[in-house]
């Protein structure tokens, strides 16, 4: 099903209890909220496969398919490795995207929605189900070996959160800690909103040359990416010429909403940041149902700078990351979470 308008995703901070899995969050960054809560994702599945380290969780879209009875209540999840040097130009290799759904009758949560309050005498938590690492908040396997009272999904992990602050507090109570202990291994936690896009009349045709003038102006603003802001104009000139359409069919759609960070159309077409490498349709490969894999959503740049990923020299980069899931949404795998595909697309091949 094909949807005709684009809803366009924001970030706004937002208190920690809202954004648990009993109230289907979108968000970004902190510890996902799980929505199946078993048969979590194994830990395998979950790490890098250039620098084999966790990956980090990025965000999650809840988006139910209401015409499946089986996804009345369905989240797609994204992780990805933080480690920059991982993220090679025009690969997809250091990401890794999940779907869950549920039907409305299930073992986890209520039939009816939830009560939108702080304090309930019912919280569905993944934790109750299996231990979660206390870095990261996926499976754990790990025990710390001092007060044996903290999970971990691996020793990587376990040795952040002792150098993080756990050696001071390790074998001692609860209330004799004073001061919360970091972590430093999560994204900063947002909110993930949405709104839709309301497009302008048409417009005349603009000439060439007023093209390049508005694509000089966004490239040397603090809205276009940190690594092009630098470019010589001589740069900007060829690099206009070479993704004329499909560059600036991005700037003009993305300077309506300049602080989008993701835009979300389930069956429609993802709007690309340049002419070069786009996928074909034999590049999505099917769901391990055998069906097609049709787009869903696009993660866009500028939720880079949101999360401060856009500062060092090897920092995680993209140009827009676009998911795709299966077409019917299939339930065959429902007991599991279940991979889906994600194409990354940068922005020039010449990125250092």
């Amino acid at each position: 099903m094909t949807s005709e308008s684009v809803e366009l995703g924001f970030v706004e901070k937002r208190a920690a209890w809202k954004l648990r899995s009993k109230f289907f969050p979108s968000k970004v960054g902190g510890k996902p909220a799980w929505l199946r809560l078993n048969n979590l994702p194994n830990r395998t599945d979950l790490l890098c496969s250039t620098c084999n380290n966790p990956l980090s969780f990025l965000m999650q879209v809840y988006a139910p398919v209401p015409e499946v009875e089986s996804a009345f209540h369905r989240t797609i999840f994204i992780f990805m490795c933080s480690n920059g040097k991982c993220c090679r130009p025009f690969s997809g290799e250091s990401f890794m995207v999940f779907r869950s759904q549920l039907p409305r009758k299930n073992d986890f949560y209520s039939f009816e929605p939830p009560a939108y309050k702080e304090k309930l005498s019912l919280d569905p938590s993944a934790e109750k189900y299996q231990p979660l690492c206390h870095v990261c908040g996926c499976f754990a396997s790990l025990k710390c070996a001092g007060c044996d009272g903290k999970d971990y999904c691996c020793e990587s992990h376990r040795s952040k959160d002792w150098e993080d602050g756990h050696k001071n507090s390790c074998g001692k109570e609860q209330g004799s800690v004073s001061k919360l202990q970091s972590n430093s291994f999560l994204l900063p936690e947002f909110d993930l909103v949405t709104e839709t896009e309301q497009l302008p009349a048409a417009e005349p045709e603009k000439s060439d040359e007023a093209k390049m003038n508005e694509y000089r102006q966004f490239m040397q603003s603090s809205k276009a990416p940190k690594e092009m802001q630098d470019l010589p104009l001589d740069d900007l000139d060829i690099n206009l010429k070479k993704n004329d359409k499909a560059f600036n069919k991005f700037h003009k759609r993305v300077n309506l909403e300049p602080e989008q960070v993701l835009r979300y159309q389930k069956g429609g077409l993802p709007l690309w940041v340049s002419s070069e490498h786009v996928p074909k349709p034999e590049d999505i490969c099917n769901c391990s149902c055998g069906a097609k894999r049709i787009f869903e959503f696009q993660v866009m740049p500028q939720l880079l700078n949101s999360l401060s990923l856009d500062t060092a020299v090897d920092s995680v980069d993209w140009g827009t990351l676009a998911v795709y899931t299966c077409s019917k949404s299939c339930d065959q795998e429902t007991e599991n979470y279940v991979k889906e595909f994600l194409w990354k697309q940068d922005f020039s091949e010449d990125r250092n």
